[in-house]
């Protein structure tokens, strides 16, 4: 690892995807003071607690951690209580209040993985899968009141070739989140030194996402087309993945690939059973 810069941020985030840009940030030799990620949750049948991804980075640099369940005033004044140049946040998975969004002298920079003002939202890989959207990209913004509204630092763009296309989740979702790790250490100097103009979102181009849910994965192989599945497919794929109703009993697929314009499906897991071979 390179020489650590000189620059006093806390990080906001919680996934794997968060850890891409964790590490995009430590390559150029930045790391937080201080990391902002969920609580541990219950997992397995053994109901024991794991740690979100980005806590395990942290621990294993001997950066201290807070996990907050709620962001009340107590964890506020808590912030407060030290002068920080700036928050980057990503994939955290909490709104952050308005009196937090003052706490750093440079405000708190967002990741976001879709080109603003285009997909705001919760769900803009998945969303920019299904949509077809394969000008996608990456936009650091400065967070405000508004979702995903903020003024736009920087942003670029990644072409997915046609064969290349559509893509798996977390394929689009690593390149999308390693790039905005790129991109702020490309500008993060600059804006600390106030050389970069944030400019305000074109509000006329805005286009929105949903949340996604666990029913959206349903699909009808009779009558959905094969293409449509398998784009489903390929941006649900993880979670919620895509499933179908035999004799009242779902089955999720796993493992699928489009051939000769057959969806063929190769690996799924019953309810309530393993996964097995289609066949």
């Amino acid at each position: 690892m390179k020489t650590i810069n000189n620059l006093k941020f806390v990080f906001f985030g919680t996934p794997d995807l968060a850890v891409f840009v964790l590490e995009e940030l430590a390559e150029a030799g930045y790391l937080p003071m201080l990391v902002i990620t969920a609580p541990d949750l219950k997992v397995g049948r053994g109901n024991h607690y794991d740690s979100p991804p980005v806590k395990k980075w942290a621990e294993t640099r001997g950066i201290p951690t807070l996990q907050p369940s709620a962001i009340d005033e107590s964890f506020i004044n808590l912030l407060s209580e030290k002068e920080y140049d700036v928050f980057i946040l990503t994939a955290y998975g909490k709104i952050l209040s308005k009196k937090i969004l003052t706490i750093p002298k440079h405000g708190i920079l967002n990741i976001h993985p879709s080109m603003l003002p285009r997909l705001r939202g919760p769900s803009p890989v998945k969303s920019a899968i299904l949509n077809n959207e394969r000008n996608t990209g990456t936009t650091i913004i400065v967070l405000d009141e508004k979702m995903d509204h903020g003024p736009i630092i920087t942003q670029e763009s990644v072409e997915t070739k046609d064969k290349d296309w559509p893509p798996l989740l977390p394929i689009l979702e690593e390149k999308l989140f390693r790039l905005g790790g790129k991109l702020l250490v490309k500008v993060i100097k600059d804006y600390i030194k106030e050389k970069i103009t944030p400019k305000p979102q074109d509000e006329s181009r805005a286009t929105y996402c949903e949340k996604i849910k666990k029913e959206d994965g349903l699909v009808d192989l009779l009558n959905d087309s094969p293409k449509e599945i398998y784009i489903k497919y390929c941006a649900f794929f993880g979670w919620p993945g895509i499933y179908f109703i035999k004799n009242g009993k779902r089955i999720k697929i796993t493992k699928a690939r489009i051939e000769n314009d057959k969806f063929i499906i190769e690996r799924v897991i019953p309810e309530n059973g393993k996964e097995m071979d289609y066949r």
